[in-house]
């Protein structure tokens, strides 16, 4: 087990579950009941319900499993990964406050004061938020009116696109930072400043461990790992510790990269005793986001003036950089996941790829240029998208990118070009729920409103096969017992349900990493 970045280690399988039989299932698509016959952490057969038991003597089995579990007419499924998590900061959200619901500058500050008023704790060391997006209010953020909310008491407050913080006069002493006059921290800064406002003493194993069962309750059973951390030396203790509802795939950021590749650490090795730990991919921010206006766009934002330093956004990385260590990343055999927002960062970063003749993937790819789109497929590059960020960011987009959001969040346009998708959520930016994923990626709508450009809109068969990690929305005899019991047809009507609001509220009845139980809705 790696405990920290050294020579490669070799993984011990975690302890092979018992049989299991699913009894009286459905595939995706509906048709008759089966049982799933489950063994060595795989699917074994898939007969009609009530069948004898697979012949061992075939090649097929195990001995007849002393344990089963009745289905009920439930519908089986391959398991579901969420392809873009920062599982620590998902953690540590539901510990702030929780400013998702602000919708100005003044509703932000009545909350500061009121945590403030309420809790004796808050008013003695400080307050952390979280959630608000500032993009639309109707009036500005400032450091004076921050400051004239909580006087001598530390407080830090993160956009809920994580690329952005207000901060008081007397957290910005503690930290020894300093803001301009709206008390606002951007990107690399911004991000400084976030890592040292987490205390470790609250980022226990059981609460790691509550949230990734929280997870498997959804269907869960695998992540991508994007927080900015040592996630190749973290998550190992961390499964050991017990944390083992789900596979963690972990990225490594440039400043951890020399480490790994020392180490001889390639994408795809196995990293904990356990099997549930994979090296994943590099991760490098290539601009902002758009909520800030820091996304790199090819067209400026309205509301700043040509000759703002980024008034088209940013780029975060000069792109000779951003080629190094992509480079060095591919010649060690590490693959590459680039976050690119803005269709100027989009082209760069295909650029990027195209210049290295190397495969990886393209982190949100929220704004592309029409010509850009084909490209993803032509390169064999993966687009790693966010649905639901859509949804949060429609009114925002129709603003600072009026006239262009006919090619935002394209996600159709990406799948009839032949361009592999994969759905994720960026949380806490929003839930760690592949099924809140996939309503949005379907319906394109949420909360009543009416469907944001529907032309968009995936068909519920592409939208759960980006959901896992199987080439098919079907479960097959050989595929690893990853799977999960949902109390209805995945593969919606979209004609009687154009919102997809059954895949938002979809239930869960159990979850299966490997064949062990993760979450059983069941007993």
């Amino acid at each position: 087990m790696h405990t920290a970045v050294g020579a490669r280690v070799s993984s011990t399988p975690s302890a092979t579950p018992e049989p299991l039989v699913l009894r009286n299932v459905r595939l995706a698509g509906g048709g008759v009941l089966l049982d799933a016959h489950l063994a060595q952490g795989r699917v074994i057969a898939l007969v009609p319900a009530g069948s004898p038991a697979p012949d061992p003597a075939a090649g097929a089995a195990a001995p007849t499993p002393a344990t089963s579990i009745d289905a009920a007419g439930r519908f089986l499924i391959p398991g579901l990964w969420d392809h873009h998590v920062h599982f620590t900061q998902w953690v540590i959200q539901r510990q702030r406050l929780d400013l998702a619901d602000t919708n100005s500058a003044a509703d932000v500050l009545q909350l500061v004061r009121g945590a403030l008023a309420d809790d004796a704790q808050a008013a003695s060391s400080g307050v952390v938020g979280y959630g608000f997006r500032d993009g639309l209010w109707p009036d500005l953020p400032t450091l004076a009116s921050l400051d004239e909310a909580t006087g001598s008491v530390p407080v830090g407050l993160i956009s809920g696109d994580l690329h952005c913080m207000w901060l008081n006069s007397a957290l910005q002493a503690k930290l020894d930072v300093s803001t301009d006059a709206s008390g606002l921290l951007r990107e690399g800064e911004s991000f400084a400043v976030m890592d040292q406002l987490q205390d470790p003493s609250a980022l226990t194993h059981e609460i790691y461990a509550k949230t990734a069962a929280d997870a498997a309750r959804r269907g869960v059973v695998g992540i991508v790992e994007f927080e900015n951390a040592d996630n190749i030396a973290q998550w190992p203790v961390r499964t050991a510790a017990g944390v083992d509802s789900l596979r963690v795939e972990v990225s490594v950021w440039p400043d951890f990269l020399e480490a790994a590749i020392a180490a001889g650490l390639k994408t795809g090795d196995v990293l904990d005793d356990r099997g549930l730990v994979t090296m994943g991919p590099l991760k490098v921010i290539s601009d902002g986001s758009l909520n800030t206006r820091t996304a790199w766009c090819w067209e400026p934002y309205p509301d700043l003036d040509l000759m703002h330093p980024h008034s088209c956004g940013m780029q975060t990385v000069p792109l000779e950089e951003l080629q190094e260590v992509m480079g060095r990343a591919r010649d060690a055999q590490i693959a590459a996941a680039i976050h690119a927002i803005g269709d100027r960062a989009n082209t760069a970063v295909l650029d990027a790829f195209e210049a290295l003749r190397m495969p990886g993937v393209i982190e949100h790819a929220q704004l592309l240029r029409w010509e850009d789109i084909p490209r993803f497929a032509q390169l064999g590059l993966t687009a790693s998208v966010q649905p639901e960020h859509a949804m949060d960011d429609r009114d925002v987009a129709d603003a600072f990118w009026a006239g262009r959001t006919d090619r935002a969040f394209p996600l159709e346009a990406m799948r009839r070009a032949g361009v592999k998708l994969r759905l994720g959520s960026d949380a806490p930016v929003a839930p760690l729920d592949p099924w809140v994923a996939m309503a949005a990626a379907v319906g394109r709508s949420r909360d009543g409103r009416t469907p944001w450009h529907p032309e968009q809109r995936l068909d519920p068969a592409t939208a759960l096969a980006a959901s896992t990690r199987t080439a098919s929305v079907q479960v097959r005899t050989g595929d690893v017992a990853d799977l999960v019991l949902v109390d209805s047809d995945p593969l919606i009507d979209t004609v009687t349900d154009p919102s997809a609001s059954g895949l938002r509220e979809m239930g869960v009845s159990a979850t299966l990493l490997g064949g062990r139980l993760t979450y059983d809705g069941l007993s």
